[in-house]
């Protein structure tokens, strides 16, 4: 039986010392211009996704030492069609066989039969006709249409030993107009967070935490602290470090005493790291970001714990 994803992530984060998770948001036009020159394909979107298989391939290459999992976010591949789709399957199969765990992050959030074609699609590693696929270990949700739309996500997460980061209190500037209002005398976000707690009450691994977690904004220090205290058994995934404004030490209110229960997400901050498309050895910035990072989550992870 295939380990609870709750348990699997705190596996990676306890081996690897490491809470660090790395988006892969490529964007064509900041891909080393010596990986976009050498990419090949009959059009224009098959050239781009190629670019961007390799531009991932040495991201991931060099992060793997200090990332716990990578979060590759469907929309920078969606917008190549079919070669771009491609080359996000190709980000999970290269991320798994570096011994990364991958956040596929979709934001899907639908009803009934739909809801369950995006979890079978994004969380199933074989089609219904016994075709093999790659799969994301979890993926992230949006929660607007109620427990219709969180339920057969939940279903297809305990099968396949799956996980799930549902949007709670996001990390954009205009997360209050909604997140925040109050509702019977609490905001929304809490109400929300509460149904995170049901959603994965059955789901709560050896190691403490639920394979139903949240997404918690760093941009928001104080809720991401108070929720920490609602959200005991929830893993949560913390976007907002780096280029959204937020630090390492922003983060420290999300882990539990344990050192465990979050996984911090930066993107545009390790993946350009290099500067200027032009970088020759672009590489090597990639590397020292990551492990920058990862040694600056620690002291924030070993602060929640004293």
């Amino acid at each position: 039986m295939t380990a609870s994803f709750a348990d699997r992530l705190a596996d990676a984060v306890r081996s690897k010392n490491s809470t660090l998770v790395v988006g892969l948001d490529p964007q064509l036009a900041r891909i080393p211009d010596a990986l976009r020159a050498a990419a090949q394909g009959d059009d224009p979107r098959a050239r781009a996704a190629d670019a961007i298989r390799r531009f991932n391939a040495g991201v991931i290459e060099q992060v793997a030492p200090y990332a716990a999992a990578v979060k590759p976010q469907i929309a920078f591949y969606e917008i190549f069609g079919p070669a771009g789709l491609a080359a996000y399957e190709d980000a999970i199969t290269r991320a798994h066989e570096a011994g990364l765990l991958v956040i596929g992050d979709i934001k899907r959030g639908d009803i009934g039969s739909t809801a369950a074609a995006y979890a079978r699609a994004h969380l199933c590693a074989a089609d219904e006709d016994g075709t093999t696929r790659p799969a994301a270990d979890a993926v992230t949700i949006n929660p607007y249409l109620g427990t219709d739309s969180v339920k057969p996500f939940v279903d297809t997460a305990r099968t396949e030993g799956a996980g799930l980061f549902v949007l709670v209190r996001t990390s954009n500037p205009s997360a209050a107009e909604l997140q925040d209002l109050q509702a019977d005398g609490r905001s929304l976000h809490d109400h929300v967070a509460g149904l995170v707690t049901r959603w994965g009450s059955d789901l709560v691994g050896d190691c403490g935490y639920s394979s139903v977690g949240a997404v918690v904004g760093a941009t928001a220090p104080a809720e991401l602290a108070r929720l920490r205290t609602v959200l005991p058994q929830a893993w949560f995934l913390v976007p907002g470090v780096g280029a959204q404004g937020a630090t390492a030490a922003d983060v420290a209110p999300a882990f539990g005493r344990d050192g465990l229960g979050a996984v911090v997400n930066s993107s545009r901050g390790i993946l350009y790291a290099f500067g200027s498309s032009d970088t020759v050895d672009w590489q090597a910035p990639v590397a020292d970001a990551a492990r920058q990072l990862r040694d600056q989550l620690r002291q924030a992870a070993l602060q929640a714990a004293t």
